[in-house]
């Protein structure tokens, strides 16, 4: 049976719920609107509809994962521009420096979600709560309800663990509800998150019968992503296959796979928020801050563009089309030299993910040199790019083409928060895992041909290569690579041995010079970046430990 997947449309709605303003004081209530709101199925979806909100919170298309943009912006992937402090723009760069700067404080800022988690728990839980005491609707529906609510708690608990590893553990059982409550541990905080995407997973309907809600394959995939980081490879296994009884595939066109709607018939997207302007008047920015510089003066983007660029480093992790990495040797000189870089015979996911010199978009050609159309900036010379890029490339991976700055300032293209291709990955991992390289490498060669590209079956270190470069290109800027560096435990090691310390990011620089262009390696970083051990767990917020006597300060941060 083939599933229909799930998108979910924000309609603007905001719900309000009985509440106080204490993101932890969980104190249920026993009013006549909660009585009303539960006796009927329209009123409790609405109230369910809020919390989906979340999955959007935590997108790349916000800036919930971390509060200075990307986290693509903290690897070898994406160069944040600009030196003006106040826009935020610098902050990744000196979060990526490392050092002294990483102060309980600044990273709660940052990097923190633990209050905004709370937040949403805190709701999911009285909604559940509520649910089971005032409910009056149809057995069906309440336990449809639960499951999507419950999902929606494993969600936002999964993004705290993978922050804090250790955290509190709340329950709809509110009148239990202390001030003073110790964390978990990280084992029962992830049998908390795998306990509720089960019940999801098996209450959830295969189809769901309203346009936009929850359903199995999402519960299935999300539990896939989940224990992967819980290192349950046995769990995400058995998930990856129920996945696949429900008719998934890959989109022939990768691009496709993420910026194509549920509704536009894309059979790889799982869980994708949606937005409508036409008829809801709701949308998002992404383009304003990541089109190509040259779409403000071309095209009448308001905002500059260009804030965050591909790093000549993300270039270089893809292979020609016909396999294999090019020797970008040539390309590595601080003399320059006008030979033209071989992008063209980059494969296909360069050509989705990255804008290069002489690119085609929105019909003309991408000008990232200098006084081009598009522009070059020096990373600090001049703090203040508006818009041209330090790296010499643009991103075009989940930036609208067809959105026309002219028409309206607003973006309207999916986040999709999870897809097929990502749970082949995560099978493929846990496989590699379990020993099992035969469905390993059938996992990855499904990935790679795709897109053309041939793959020979490996094993041992080799296959884990390959299961780290496919989730590198594959899932680039989807919010995965900074993650899956900190859970492998890489991201302290030396930038050679595929880590994030000891490396500076670079670009090239391309001046035209007649009918040619010079291209110039240059560095984009004026200091090593640095990951220090200690964040691989980040901080509890002091405001947590000033209220909650059971809670103390992570050891790597005393």
């Amino acid at each position: 049976m083939k599933l229909k997947t799930l998108s979910l449309y924000l309609l603007g709605l905001s719900f309000s719920l009985s509440s106080c303003n204490d993101y932890l004081d969980m104190t249920p209530t026993d009013s006549v609107s909660d009585k009303m709101l539960w006796s009927s199925t329209q009123n409790a979806e609405y109230a369910v509809n809020y919390l989906y909100k979340s999955f959007y919170d935590l997108s790349n298309f916000t800036l919930g994962q971390c509060a200075a943009g990307m986290t693509e912006g903290l690897t070898d992937m994406l160069k944040y521009g600009s030196s003006n402090y106040n826009a935020l723009q610098y902050i990744p760069s000196e979060i990526a420096y490392g050092g002294t700067t990483l102060t309980v404080n600044y990273v709660t800022v940052y990097m923190g979600t633990w209050e905004t988690m709370y937040t949403y728990i805190r709701r999911t839980n009285e909604n559940l709560y509520n649910l089971h005491h005032y409910g009056t609707l149809s057995k069906s529906d309440a336990t449809r309800l639960e499951a999507e609510m419950r999902f929606v708690r494993a969600f936002l608990y999964f993004d705290l663990i993978k922050r804090y590893k250790e955290v509190i553990i709340y329950d709809e059982d509110l009148p239990k509800i202390t001030k003073d409550k110790a964390v978990s541990t990280e084992k029962d905080a992830w049998d908390f998150v795998a306990a509720d995407l089960k019940y999801a997973a098996e209450n959830l309907p295969v189809k769901a019968s309203a346009h936009g809600r929850l359903d199995k394959g999402a519960a299935y995939a999300f539990l896939t992503r989940a224990m992967l980081y819980a290192e349950r490879w046995a769990d995400v296994k058995s998930a990856a296959e129920e996945v696949a009884k429900l008719g998934y595939t890959l989109e022939s066109n990768y691009a496709d796979s993420y910026s194509k709607t549920i509704t536009d018939g894309n059979k790889e997207a799982i869980l994708q928020y949606c937005f409508d302007q036409s008829k809801f008047s709701v949308g998002h920015d992404f383009d304003s801050y990541y089109a190509p510089g040259g779409d403000k003066a071309l095209d009448g983007n308001t905002v500059v563009g260009g804030f965050g660029t591909p790093t000549q480093e993300m270039v270089e992790s893809y292979e020609l089309s016909s396999g294999g990495f090019p020797d970008w040797t040539t390309w590595h000189t601080t003399d320059g030299t006008t030979e033209e870089p071989p992008y063209s015979s980059l494969e296909p996911r360069f050509q989705a993910t990255i804008l290069y010199n002489g690119s085609s978009w929105k019909g003309r050609k991408i000008e990232p040199f200098v006084k081009g159309t598009d522009g070059w900036a020096t990373w600090l010379v001049e703090p203040k790019p508006e818009g041209r890029t330090t790296t010499g490339y643009y991103l075009r991976k989940m930036v609208d083409e067809g959105h026309s700055f002219k028409t309206t300032q607003v973006s309207t293209q999916p986040w999709t928060v999870i897809r097929y291709a990502e749970v082949l990955l995560n099978y493929a991992e846990a496989c590699y895992h379990l020993s099992d390289a035969t469905n390993a490498n059938a996992a990855i060669k499904q990935i790679r041909s795709r897109v053309g590209l041939p793959y020979k079956d490996k094993d041992g270190t080799d296959l884990w290569a390959a299961i780290k470069q496919e989730r590198k290109v594959e899932l680039a800027y989807e919010g995965q690579w900074y993650w899956d560096l900190r859970r492998w435990k890489l991201s302290a090691q030396t930038y050679a041995n595929g880590g994030l310390n000891n490396y500076r990011v670079h670009g090239l620089k391309i001046e035209k010079s007649g009918n040619n262009f010079v291209y110039t390696y240059v560095e984009c970083d004026t200091q090593n970046r640095n990951f220090p051990e200690k964040m691989y767990i980040f901080p509890i917020p002091q405001s947590e430990l000033s209220n909650n006597a059971l809670v103390d300060q992570n050891a790597e941060w005393k």
